[in-house]
């Protein structure tokens, strides 16, 4: 797959430029598959050890699992071509980079973090209800995430044109189209070790996270989300708590710097939904507080 119409090469790995989370995901990825390639087999191999097992809900200190699973991939025998990671890693890179710019970096990360934990859920809940449930079954890739980061990249550029195949040139709209399709079907489907659920659930994760104009910064400060129900002093009335309130000034603050350079560098058309919303809620922010 490749950009038909937007230029979103120019970032990369050069001298003297900040290293991307897209960047940092590759080689941390491709570090891993090395490893595991060069790697003792025995008495477990490192993919052994970073894998989601099914047996986690009966093993919970293992916990990390669902975020270290993210990291392996299959390595081929008999000299095949490593597909694995080869089309998780592209697909990251051809479309990670441009929600990574919508995004930022931390916010990226996070997004990306929280997307390998949702369809990691997602496959762990799947086996369970599995006729073995979940007995020596194991979970490993980036797929779940690369999808939701995916899902976020044609939720906000539907109409650009990608190459299929590196040949078929489509809206990204039908490229997710096909997507869910394989996806569902594959679920029917016994012959098969790949995790279609976690694919959709890292999906519909992506949908639901550019639906909703969520930035994860702000979940990490719960005691301060639930003190937002709180009463005004001396008013007997309830204040009731508005997401502004718990988004940090400083994530808030990045997110329009960046969206500004954008549109000094291609106008305020090329803006998309969620970044105008981001502009919206500044906006507010700043009216609010000339009121006080």
């Amino acid at each position: 797959m490749g950009f038909h119409d937007r230029g979103y090469s120019s970032r990369g790995f050069g001298a003297g430029s900040s290293w991307t989370a897209v960047a940092a995901l590759l080689v941390a990825n491709v570090a891993v598959f090395v490893a595991n390639m060069v790697g003792p087999r025995e008495p477990a191999s490192l993919n052994d050890l970073l894998a989601l097992h099914g047996e986690l809900p009966r093993q919970p200190w293992r916990i990390w699992e669902l975020l270290s699973y993210g990291f392996a991939h299959a390595v081929p025998r008999g000299g095949g071509l490593p597909w694995h990671i080869i089309g998780n890693m592209l697909t990251l890179w051809f479309f990670g980079r441009a929600v990574e710019d919508l995004l930022g970096r931390a916010e990226f990360l996070r997004f990306y973090a929280v997307a390998l934990v949702v369809a990691g859920l997602a496959w762990l809940a799947s086996v369970a209800l599995g006729p073995t449930g979940g007995a020596n079954a194991q979970l490993i890739g980036a797929s779940g995430a690369v999808t939701a980061v995916l899902a976020v990249f044609i939720w906000n550029f539907p109409h650009v044109t990608v190459l299929l195949w590196g040949l078929l040139p489509v809206p990204a709209w039908a490229l997710g189209v096909l997507y869910v399709v394989w996806d569902l079907q594959g679920t029917t489907s016994l012959a098969t070790n790949v995790a279609h659920i976690a694919h959709l659930a890292g999906a519909a994760f992506g949908v639901l996270y550019a639906w909703r104009g969520w930035n994860l910064a702000g979940f990490g400060d719960l005691p301060g989300r639930l003190s937002g129900w709180r009463r005004l002093r001396g008013g007997g009335r309830f204040r009731v708590f508005h997401p502004d309130d718990a988004e940090d000034d400083a994530s808030l603050q990045e997110q329009v710097d960046r969206i500004l350079e954008k549109i000094s560098r291609s106008g305020s058309s090329s803006l998309s939904a969620h970044e105008r919303e981001t502009l919206e809620r500044a906006s507010r922010r700043l009216k609010d507080r000339g009121r006080t």
